[in-house]
């Protein structure tokens, strides 16, 4: 979105929306020592809305916080509770008391209500989480809480990301200010399939704002903004166990309710999807092994779900990737992964571009400049635009490349 507020993606953006604390600390979940658990809290209830793997092993507190939301109906919330370093995934039934006791000493430790703290974890998929430690983290998590803490926040839940990511954005609604904010992580495991809270390495964001926000309209800005950002990102495929975005709405701001029907809604909607977007963009090109961010637009199909289906065959494709990587402008291989994708093709009508540079034309090969696109192949940003000449269908999916270092770190992840 060119239109919207200026996205800052400076450090400590959780924490720069008035009435949020966080702390990030170590506790010894990951074997380098580094900080490895957050909490985020906010000074006052919070409507909250989230959204989840779609995946069937979905992960311990992946199910705490789906069944926690239709407790509280989207009310109420306070916290969250974050931890690195061990996913508490097909933990069986321990995994899932691991996951309420974590909420419950996160509530302890801030002498909040029960049912008002909402858990995430990431890390090593099948071991047990080890409770005595975790137990030592909040407690030092909950003493280390700061207005100034976010940074500190989005390096504790971090696995093999190179860096935290942050976005931060203020938009006038009311007459008032509002600010929303979010921090991130996820470098590999990163093919989010997100769906609401409903029976259905790895992909976390926590994203609060001090907008007062009506519990529907919060639920529907959120599925529209990760339907644009998150779930139009691609690292490697494969979708975790434990992908959740989580947004939280403190009303501190004091503007007028923001309702479906209010006309400060688009607005909102607006901010809330260009932080998700900058986060969601953040990722990929902090891909495991990444060298280049990849944007796939594909246009011209007979609709969006088309060309949303099209753009993701695209950037999931190994071939077209492993080609990025090398600079080797191999264009059949968007093509074919295109004809493969199962949406309505007329090779015949189909044009495709590799920045400014057109490769194809009405389905037939041009003769380019092959060292102009060698070039655009080597720019940290890459471009890729498929015209099927169809209809009005479009859509833009990012991935990365897929470097011999994407090998290296997921053969050793484990050990």
């Amino acid at each position: 979105m060119t239109d919207g507020p200026q996205i800052e993606t400076s450090p400590g953006a959780i924490t720069r929306v008035p009435g949020f604390q966080a702390a990030g600390v170590a506790c010894g979940l990951k074997e380098s020592g580094q900080p490895d658990l957050a909490l985020v809290v906010g000074d006052r209830p919070a409507t909250a809305a989230a959204m989840f793997t779609t995946n069937a092993f979905r992960a311990a507190p992946v199910l705490y916080d789906i069944a926690l939301l239709s407790r509280r109906r989207g009310s109420y919330a306070r916290a969250v509770v974050v931890n690195a370093g061990n996913a508490n995934a097909c933990t069986g039934e321990q995994g899932v008391h691991d996951a309420e006791q974590m909420a419950r000493l996160t509530e302890s430790a801030l002498n909040l209500p029960p049912d008002s703290v909402f858990v995430m974890s990431t890390g090593v998929i099948g071991r047990p989480m080890p409770m005595a430690k975790v137990e030592t983290g909040i407690r030092a998590a909950a003493e280390a809480l700061s207005p100034t803490g976010g940074a500190d926040a989005a390096r504790a839940i971090m696995t093999t990301d190179l860096v935290p990511k942050e976005a931060f954005a203020q938009i006038q609604t009311g007459g008032v200010t509002i600010s929303v904010g979010g921090m991130a992580k996820g470098s590999g495991m990163i093919h989010p399939s997100l769906a609401p809270a409903a029976p259905r390495a790895t992909m976390l964001s926590v994203v609060v704002t001090d907008a007062a926000v009506s519990a529907d309209a919060l639920n529907a800005a959120l599925k529209r903004a990760v339907a644009a950002s998150f779930n139009r990102i691609t690292v490697d495929g494969d979708t975790s166990t434990n992908d959740t975005v989580l947004l939280l709405a403190s009303g501190r701001a004091g503007n007028p309710l923001i309702g479906l029907d209010s006309k400060d809604y688009e607005t909102f909607e607006a901010a809330l999807t260009d932080v998700c977007t900058s986060l969601a963009k953040q990722i990929v090109r902090d891909g495991e092994g990444a060298t280049r961010l990849v944007e796939i637009l594909v246009r011209g199909a007979v609709n969006a779900a088309e060309a949303e289906q099209a753009a993701k065959t695209v950037a999931t494709s190994p071939l077209v990737k492993t080609a990025i990587f090398g600079a080797d402008p191999n264009w059949g291989r968007v093509l074919a992964a295109i004809g493969r994708s199962g949406v309505r093709v007329d090779p015949a009508r189909v044009d495709l571009w590799l920045g400014d540079v057109q490769l194809v034309a009405g389905g037939e090969p041009l003769a380019f400049d092959v060292k102009a696109a060698r070039s655009a192949l080597k720019a940290p940003e890459v471009r890729f635009t498929a015209d099927l000449g169809l209809g009005p269908g479009q859509a833009t999916v990012w991935t990365c490349d897929l470097s011999y270092k994407y090998v290296e770190i997921n053969a050793e992840y484990h050990t």
